[in-house]
């Protein structure tokens, strides 16, 4: 347990949330091509698990390609209204929290600029030291190579927004007292017939906790 309790928290999915694009399905698109087309195969057709499918891909991929990989996302677009978002989390204390189904050394590096106003970044770690890369994951469950859940049970909160936009953040936005759902996660919310707020850029959602989370 993260032993801190909190009023109000913020867990936040990255690619395709954070950047504009699916940032991680392209890296292993540039650097396994091969694999990543018979993963994508595999997995709509309910032959493979992400969690499955992603280690065998990332694993694919000799360790000497590692640097190029976390160079690879350094520029990529980041949503508008990311910073100020961030800004305003900080101005009212409520710590906010990456949660990526992603590389850790990745995604560390894009939100690198941003670290001062981010309280913790979880993701998928990798090894390097043998002649392809070896996938870790502390969150691993279920068909997750990262659960998100799981990372959100290490906080005491009384109250969370979650703000993603896929498949990987179904179980977190259940689990959440506000949802914050684009593209995939809101085609799910609503045929769960569960409260959403829909969302273009971080301003939305900047705006909407303004108006609604009063201090």
């Amino acid at each position: 347990m993260n032993g801190d309790g909190f009023k109000r928290i913020v867990f936040c999915d990255f690619d395709g949330t954070i950047t504009v694009e699916e940032t991680f399905v392209a890296m292993l698109g540039k650097f396994a091509p091969e694999k990543m087309r018979e993963f994508t195969v595999k997995f709509a057709e309910n032959k493979t698990t992400l969690r499955e499918g992603v280690r065998k891909v990332v694993e694919s991929i000799p360790s000497r390609e590692y640097a190029r990989m976390v160079e690879f996302i350094r520029d990529r677009e980041i949503r508008r209204g990311f910073l100020e978002f961030l800004k305003f989390l900080r101005e009212r204390n409520t710590p906010f929290v990456v949660i990526s189904g992603g590389l850790l050394d990745s995604v560390r590096t894009r939100l690198a600029p941003f670290g001062d106003c981010i309280h913790a970044v979880y993701a998928a770690e990798v090894e390097t030291d043998g002649e392809f890369l070896r996938v870790i994951s502390p969150f691993e469950e279920g068909d997750a190579l990262v659960s998100k859940v799981r990372v959100m049970s290490r906080y005491e909160y009384d109250e969370s927004a979650v703000i993603g936009d896929g498949a990987t953040d179904h179980e977190m936005a259940m689990n959440s007292s506000i949802v914050f759902a684009r593209d995939r996660l809101a085609e799910f919310m609503a045929k769960k017939e569960k409260r959403f707020v829909p969302w273009n850029d971080f301003f939305d959602i900047k705006n909407y906790l303004a108006q609604n989370w009063k201090i």
